[in-house]
């Protein structure tokens, strides 16, 4: 259809109506139902919606939050936009622009002093 014209594949078909409506519609899920809450060690974590490499697992850490935070991207991957509330900044897919979450800096949670809270959701 319509898609083919995206020159990356649009996975959007494939996810749950629960799925879209955090990537798509920026939605939430509830802290700790999300499957990435145990830290990994090595991998790289995609968008769910178009499948680029976003963050690598050796960037993530626990922060207790209830959601995978991670404190560095790849470079490049991540699109930032303040936030409709005024407060936060929203983090999207650079590519497909679907809902990542927030970022938050100078929690002093890790050396690099920043925090990708990112719904479990959004990422494979």
């Amino acid at each position: 259809g319509d898609r083919m014209n995206t020159p990356w594949l649009d996975k959007i078909a494939s996810l749950t109506p629960e799925t879209i409506k955090i990537i798509v519609d920026k939605g939430t899920e509830y802290p700790f139902s999300g499957q990435y809450n145990a830290v990994a060690t090595h991998g790289t974590y995609l968008c769910r919606r178009c499948g680029w490499a976003l963050f690598r697992a050796n960037s993530q850490f626990h922060s207790g939050c209830g959601w995978p935070s991670f404190d560095h991207e790849i470079s490049g991957r991540i699109a930032r936009h303040p936030d409709p509330d005024g407060h936060r900044t929203e983090i999207t897919c650079a590519r497909c622009h679907g809902h990542l979450g927030h970022v938050f800096i100078g929690e002093h949670l890790t050396k690099n002093n920043l925090r990708h809270c990112v719904n479990a959701a959004s990422i494979d």
